[in-house]
């Protein structure tokens, strides 16, 4: 359980925590392959395959696992590998990634998200903290949070405590008096619960928790739920 008296402010998760992730990133390579048969036509029978830049993306996470931090390196590795298939000019991959990225900021949000967000903002100081390359002041947010660490800006990636810890300094306090809220059961949940922090798990499709060295954590369906809970706890 939750010792919600002993906090004094919060961490957020972005990707599935406040918008799905891959309806976004599905808008943006949609987005992506566009600009691409304009600008690069010749691509256009790659692009035209279902998934083809999913693949190539997941593709470089080995070729490249120099860049297994910097999601955005990654994708536009993946461009200039599609570019280069495709016979046209690998020097467009910078322009592309651009389009790809513009897009990858336009997320939906979760119906609860944005009210969590304002309880929580009026209470205690927000950090963000995220694996992904969404920029929260592109996306809308950055006026709730002190700070937002991501593996580009930190130079490490959840689970790594120094992510948790970068967090609650920003926000002055110490990790124990951190509450952190995500939906990855291992790479939020346990792994600030290893750091030293709190956590909450937002288990919105009520997966098992299947880490059988650790106890189930305090878990809820939805942030809205989390909020109403707040005063009884």
């Amino acid at each position: 359980m939750i010792d919600f008296f002993k906090i004094k402010a919060i961490s957020f998760d972005l990707d599935d925590t406040l918008w799905p992730v891959w309806p976004t990133i599905g808008r943006a390579e949609e987005a992506l392959a566009q600009w691409l048969v304009e600008q690069a036509p010749q691509t256009a029978p790659l692009v035209a395959i279902p998934g083809y830049q999913r693949k190539i993306r997941e593709e470089m996470t080995e070729l490249r696992p120099d860049l297994a931090t910097d999601l955005s390196a990654l994708r536009r590795e993946a461009i200039r590998v599609l570019l280069q298939r495709a016979g046209e000019n690998p020097d467009l991959a910078e322009p592309a990634f651009e389009v790809f990225f513009e897009a990858r900021q336009k997320v939906v949000f979760f119906d609860d998200a944005m009210h969590c967000l304002q309880f929580l903002k009026a209470k205690y100081p927000l950090v963000a903290l995220s694996n992904g390359n969404a920029d929260i002041h592109k996306v809308g947010i950055g006026p709730y949070f002190v700070a937002a660490f991501n593996p580009l800006n930190l130079g490490v990636s959840k689970p790594d405590p120094q992510m948790f810890h970068a967090g609650a300094k920003a926000m002055g306090v110490l990790p124990h008096e951190v509450l952190h809220i995500g939906d990855d059961s291992h790479l939020d949940v346990v792994a600030a619960q290893q750091a030293g922090l709190q956590a909450v798990w937002l288990n919105r499709e009520q997966k098992t928790w299947d880490h059988e060295t650790h106890p189930a954590p305090y878990s809820v369906s939805s942030l809205q739920a989390l909020c109403e809970a707040w005063p009884t706890l």
